[in-house]
C-alpha cells in the first residue's frame, strides 16, 4: 500500500525515533509498504518518520546511481544496492567531506549541497533480524546518512548555513502548506480543509 509521505514542518520529523524490537506490530507489512511508497515517489530512501512512524526504521536503494557508475568511482558496487536498516547506528565517519546536492521526499523541489563524510561504518539489524556491521563509502554512505538523520529527528536542510536557511524559507513554509506541486501523497501539517 503506498502511503502519505509526511512533509516539511510536521513535528514527527524532527522526533529521534525509538528502537523496535522483532515483536513490532506487521513490521513486515510495514516494510512492504514503505518500499512501495518509496518507489512510487521515485526515491532511493525511505525513513520511517517520513510515514509519520517514529521509529529507528529506513530502507534504501541507491541502485540508479549505478548508472553512473563508469564516470564516478562512488557510485561503485550500487546495481543491487537494497537494503532494510533497523536500529541503525552510525559508528564511525570517515574521509573527506564532499558535498552533493541533495533533496528529499518530505521537501520536494528543493535541493542544496550538503557536505557529509566519504565513508561511514554501520551497525544495523535486517528485516530478518541479522545483525550487521558494515563499512560504506560514496553514494551508498551518503544515500546511509541522509535516512538515517531523519530516525534521528533531522533533516538534510540542518545542514544548510543559516544564510541558505533564509533563501529557501518560503519554500519550505510553502511546502508545509501543502503549495507544491508533486506526484505522490503527501500529508501536509499546515493544509488549509477542503483543499486537495
Amino acid at each position: 500500500m503506498i502511503l502519505p509521505v509526511v512533509a516539511y514542518g510536521d513535528p514527527v520529523l524532527k522526533k529521534e525515533g525509538e528502537e523496535i524490537d522483532k515483536d513490532y506490530p506487521e513490521l513486515d507489512k510495514l516494510i512492504e509498504n514503505m518500499w512501495e511508497t518509496m518507489y512510487a515517489a521515485h526515491g532511493v530512501g525511505l525513513a520511517a518518520p517520513q510515514i509519520g512512524k517514529s521509529i529507528r526504521l529506513f530502507v534504501v536503494d541507491a541502485s540508479p546511481f549505478a548508472e553512473d557508475e563508469d564516470e564516478d568511482e562512488r557510485a561503485k558496487g550500487l546495481k543491487d544496492f537494497k537494503k532494510v536498516f533497523i536500529n541503525p547506528i552510525i559508528e564511525e565517519e570517515s574521509g573527506e567531506e564532499w558535498a552533493f546536492q541533495e533533496g528529499c521526499l518530505s521537501i520536494p523541489k528543493v535541493r542544496e549541497d550538503v557536505y557529509r563524510k566519504e565513508t561511514i561504518v554501520i551497525t544495523y539489524f535486517d528485516e530478518n533480524w541479522e545483525f550487521h556491521e558494515e563499512t560504506y563509502s560514496g553514494y551508498a554512505a551518503r544515500v546511509i546518512q541522509h535516512e538515517y538523520d531523519h530516525v534521528d529527528g533531522v533533516l538534510f536542510t540542518d545542514h544548510l548555513s543559516p544564510l541558505k536557511k533564509r533563501m529557501i524559507t518560503k519554500k519550505l513554509n510553502n511546502i508545509s502548506k501543502g503549495e507544491v506541486d508533486i506526484d505522490y501523497r503527501m500529508k501536509f501539517p499546515l493544509k488549509k480543509k477542503g483543499r486537495k
